[in-house]
């Protein structure tokens, strides 16, 4: 599961918003799915840029979140 946190972390820095749209569909993390889908509806269609950033920032900590959560049951195994 870590890859598509890797994945949706670099093409969200990148701004490769059709790969971040393909991941959203491909993954199995409902969350991150959900997350991705409120960033790129704020980035496509609202005006509100504080939005936009707040949809950003909360992907980006859902991430940073789920990596750690991620890799330290890795490491427990």
């Amino acid at each position: 599961m870590i890859h598509d946190y890797d994945k949706a972390l670099y093409y969200t820095l990148w701004g490769q918003w059709d790969e971040l749209l393909i991941l959203m569909v491909r993954t199995k993390d409902d969350f991150l799915s959900k997350k991705i889908e409120k960033f790129l509806n704020a980035y496509h269609y609202s005006l509100d840029e504080e939005k936009i950033m707040r949809t950003h920032d909360q992907l980006l900590y859902y991430l940073d979140h789920a990596m750690q959560q991620d890799s330290s049951v890795t490491l427990e195994m």
